[in-house]
């Protein structure tokens, strides 16, 4: 059935596009619509992720990144990995091919559990977050105490759906890439013949032949949006998504004898080439409704919430340590490149959080001040069940030389499933935005959360519960010193759950307590003209260090330090010439640990300095053609906590090209991008998790697609 599903969803964009396309060839002297090819827009764009409500990115005291459904199509970015390569203060973390898409922002790894937000409303992260039904994806960097409660300390991630249409909306897009990946995708939208519902449906499938040979797939989506116009007042929006993944997965590179880099590998090497290998199969669904009031002329209600279901099968032939050599390397590889297989299996995972938020939002004035108010409050519960996994050893293989190796035998099962870790978060929260002059506004908030966690450890200590409330404040001052040109400074406070222990530490799978952070910022935004928009942030972050010590234990001591600054412009100097720039300097410091083996160290994944660049150009003896060149260079970056090993800075390079035509009162793109240009090899993604990995960066890929708008 599924197979059907996405064979029809692909057959019917395929119809869709390449006949328009084929009829444009035939009506290519008609005038062409215009491609529009860009970056981030720091500067401008509109994101609910700043505050509470839809504001003006340039007026918010916080460093933000919109990027809308229009520009994921122009560049063509079908998945958050994508999108992230636009934007130098995103890395990704142990973001493997085939599992869950991971990031960290200003150098912090994002929390699966309560930085990634769908409407607001946390979600799990631990399979691909589709993004045919987004209309956008808003990045907050830095902490989100006030506008999320417990998040990580580098930011959030907010996917924002896609609602329906005043006019009808019909597209269809096909795309062919890497080593055979088919992708095809619908999204239509409008009105009912009663125009107070409207509707939004989005569907996908794709036929996965990823860069890393023989991590194959396929994956199927379906959503739907609607909403009831009940009254000119009232509003009831209700959205759902289904989703169906199932792919082999890449594990990653461990280093020689636990010392060095290996040499001679390629992002193409696929470390989990078992003919006994199955697929990590996820199933995710959500429901979320949305109901808004107009109270008054300028007071609004809104409460909206979301409940999300998640199913995982975890498998993998997993590389670990060497056995073949003396007395062994844990974690590392032979001096020849052996290492040890682990059967790896995790059947039944389970994630089913919900949340809810309702708040009142108006405007008054005392005096001659003005005031923007936000009340409301939230609730968060998180479950998650899984059971024992199998990590069973069946021998070695060598990463230029794969052998094949016997797997467990077909007994052995995952423990009985039950669940294991239970969060239930609640809080109280109010801002006031202060007009105190024409020129000077006042951002003062704070948010009061309630944290409980109720997590198994063992049989013998089978429920280990807590109990933790904080304030979270947040203050900032923003001075217009012209209309165009905003300069702010803010103070902030957050907090996350505390980390989880990596597999095979003394303490693994047993969770830290909250850990604070706290965060100074100072930043401008502005526009000079139609040439230039610009932003930078200059930042202070510190929270509690998480790592693993000497004695194998994970642990939290000491602190980390991020310091830094970001940077992104853009602007269109010539009317067929856009440019887009986004840079990022970071200085991070472990400290108070007691290690000299760590403290002054630089923390680990982090690159010094990470900067992209992107130039269109619109073709003038060519109408409807649109070129592009991209340049991403990320400095060296610390392989463990005690920095004895680096991985070295890289640069790529993509370039890219739109062309668009005319099909009679229908528009269609045809769209072609290769990314890594030279085909450079270099480690994008380290992480010290489970004794360390190393992951490549993808080599020379390609994709070409069309779109049609009927």
């Amino acid at each position: 059935m599924k197979t059907n599903l996405k064979q029809t969803i692909i057959a019917c964009a395929v119809v869709q596009a390449f006949s328009g396309v084929a009829y444009a060839q035939q009506t290519s002297g008609q005038a062409v619509p215009e491609v529009v090819v860009t970056g981030t827009k720091q500067a401008g764009g509109i994101a609910a992720v700043g505050g509470f409500g839809t504001t003006a990115v340039v007026d918010t005291p916080a460093s933000i990144t919109t990027i809308d459904s229009s520009r994921m199509q122009d560049l063509s970015i079908r998945t958050t990995t994508e999108a992230a390569k636009y934007d130098a203060s995103i890395s990704d973390a142990y973001n493997a091919v085939g599992y869950a898409e991971q990031f960290s922002i200003r150098g912090f790894a994002l929390n699966n559990d309560t930085s990634y937000r769908k409407d607001g409303i946390a979600i799990p992260n631990d399979t691909q977050i589709p993004l045919e039904n987004k209309e956008r994806i808003e990045i907050l960097k830095g902490l989100s105490g006030l506008q999320a409660g417990v998040s990580a300390p580098g930011g959030i991630i907010n996917y924002v759906t896609k609602r329906p249409t005043d006019k009808p909306l019909r597209s269809a897009t096909v795309e062919y890439s890497e080593r055979g990946t088919v992708y095809g995708a619908v999204d239509l939208g409008g009105r009912f013949e009663d125009r107070r519902f409207g509707y939004r449906v989005n569907a996908a499938a794709a036929s996965l032949h990823p860069y890393v040979r023989g991590a194959n797939g396929e994956r199927e989506f379906v959503s739907g949006a609607f909403d009831w116009q009940i009254s000119p007042d009232a509003l009831l929006q209700l959205d759902f998504d289904y989703q169906h993944k199932a792919q082999l997965t890449q594990p990653g590179f461990q280093l020689i004898r636990g010392e060095v880099l290996p040499t001679g590998v390629s992002g193409k090497m696929f470390l989990n080439d078992q003919p006994w290998a199955k697929p990590v199969d996820t199933k995710s669904t959500n429901l979320g409704l949305r109901f808004e009031y107009k109270l008054a002329p300028d007071w609004v209600a809104t409460v909206n919430a979301n409940k999300h279901w998640f199913k995982r099968d975890d498998f993998t032939a997993f590389p670990y340590g060497c056995s073949n050599e003396g007395a062994g390397f844990y974690p590392g590889y032979c001096t020849n490149g052996d290492y040890d297989v682990y059967d790896y299996r995790s059947i039944g995972e389970r994630k089913t959080p919900w949340g809810a938020q309702a708040m009142v939002q108006g405007k008054f004035a005392t005096g001659d001040i003005s005031h923007a108010l936000t009340v409301g409050t939230s609730y968060n519960e998180r479950h998650n069940a899984f059971g024992d996994y199998i990590y069973d050893f069946v021998g070695s293989s060598n990463i230029w030389n794969n052998r094949i190796v016997p797997p467990v035998g077909p007994d052995r099962v995952t423990g009985p499933v039950f669940e294991r870790l239970t969060d239930k978060e609640s809080s109280l929260f109010a801002q006031d935005i202060v007009k105190l002059a024409p020129q000077t506004t006042l951002h003062a908030g704070v948010r009061y959360v309630n944290f409980k966690r109720d997590q198994f450890v063992d049989p013998a200590t089978p429920h280990e519960k807590s109990d933790d409330s904080f304030l979270l404040p947040n203050v900032a001052l923003v001075y217009a010193f012209t209309p165009q040109w905003n300069v702010y400074g803010a103070l902030s406070h957050g907090v996350e759950p505390g980390g989880f222990a990596p597999m095979q530490t003394t303490n693994e799978l047993q969770g830290l307590g909250p850990n604070r952070s706290h965060q100074v910022e100072f930043g401008v935004k502005g526009n000079v003209n139609a040439a230039l928009q610009l932003s930078a942030a200059l930042f202070q972050i510190r929270r509690g260090l998480e790592y693993t010590n000497a004695a194998n234990t994970f642990v939290r001591n000491g602190q980390e330090t991020h310091r830094g600054l970001e940077l992104a412009a853009q602007g269109k100097p010539a009317a067929n010439l856009e440019y887009s720039v986004s840079l990022t300097a970071l200085n991070t410091k472990q400290e108070g640990t007691g290690d000299p083996t760590i403290d002054g160290k630089r923390v680990t994944d982090v690159p010094n300095f990470k900067s992209i660049a992107m130039l269109a150009y619109s073709v003038p003896q060519v109408p409807g053609l649109k070129i592009d060149g991209t340049w991403q260079y990320a400095s060296r970056k610390a392989f463990d906590v005690t920095n004895t090993v680096f991985v070295p800075s890289y640069s790529v390079f993509g370039v890219g090209g739109a062309y668009a035509l005319k099909a009679g009162a229908n528009n269609v793109v045809v769209r072609a991008r290769v990314d890594n240009l030279f085909d450079k090899f270099y480690w994008r993604d380290v992480t010290p998790a489970l004794g360390g990995y190393l992951y490549p960066g993808a080599p020379r890929t390609f994709r070409v697609s069309a779109q049609l708008d009927f």
